[in-house]
């Protein structure tokens, strides 16, 4: 499928599915909405000083970016594991220019660090994040209480909707530790019902620019 760089609400860039009319993260701000949705309702719940974070869909990095300047900043340990099914090539990474547009260009040699290693090996990014990139289908998921916190960014439903079913989000909620936090920038009434059917406490939370809404799903 034809692919193209665009730039965004914020100004910052992302990754355009054109056959899909869909983008790696949101054309009213990239930037912006990765930090609304993972980090201050997610990332910035934690208090403890080390945590698991699985991110479903890996895609350009920018998630596992701003949450390593994150944690820089709060002190945390991080053990990040990202699935990715078709990885983004490092040609696009390089056009994308994350750390320019987060004024973290000392960051630049960690980012290029997540991205060119290796495919299952956890390497040390940073003191505080370890990374560990998987190449595999969202559905081959098996973890069983691993992950205190889930970024669920995969495309969304009108486009992939057999990735936001009770089935996929049951997997979810066994990989994470009791009481741990699944944050989405989705929420379709369907998404909700689905992770309330697997036995997820769900909060509809305000969106970021461009979206009324989100959804906050909570292990109990």
């Amino acid at each position: 499928m034809k692919r193209r760089i665009i730039v965004t609400g914020d100004g910052s860039k992302t990754i355009q599915i054109e056959d899909w009319d869909e983008q790696y993260h949101s054309k009213h701000g990239a930037i912006q909405e990765a930090y609304h949705v993972f980090i201050e309702h997610g990332l910035r719940l934690f208090k403890s000083t080390r945590i698991s974070i699985l991110e479903i869909g890996f895609g350009t990095g920018l998630n596992a970016l701003i949450t390593l300047l994150e944690v820089e900043k709060l002190n945390l340990q991080v053990n990040y594991v990202g699935v990715e099914a078709f990885p983004v090539s490092f040609a696009e990474v390089k056009e994308l220019d994350y750390c320019t547009q987060l004024n973290s260009r000392e960051h630049q040699g960690s980012f290029e660090k997540m991205h060119k290693s290796e495919w299952e090996s956890q390497v040390s990014v940073t003191d505080g994040f370890q990374l560990k990139k998987q190449l595999k289908d969202f559905n081959s998921i098996n973890d069983i209480n691993l992950f205190n916190l889930v970024y669920f960014d995969a495309f969304g439903a009108r486009v992939q909707p057999e990735l936001w079913t009770e089935e996929v989000f049951l997997k979810m909620y066994q990989a994470m530790k009791q009481e741990g936090v699944l944050v989405t920038y989705a929420a379709k009434g369907s998404v909700r019902r689905a992770l309330q059917a697997v036995g997820f406490k769900v909060e509809r939370l305000p969106g970021p620019p461009g979206k009324r809404e989100m959804l906050r799903a909570t292990k109990i």
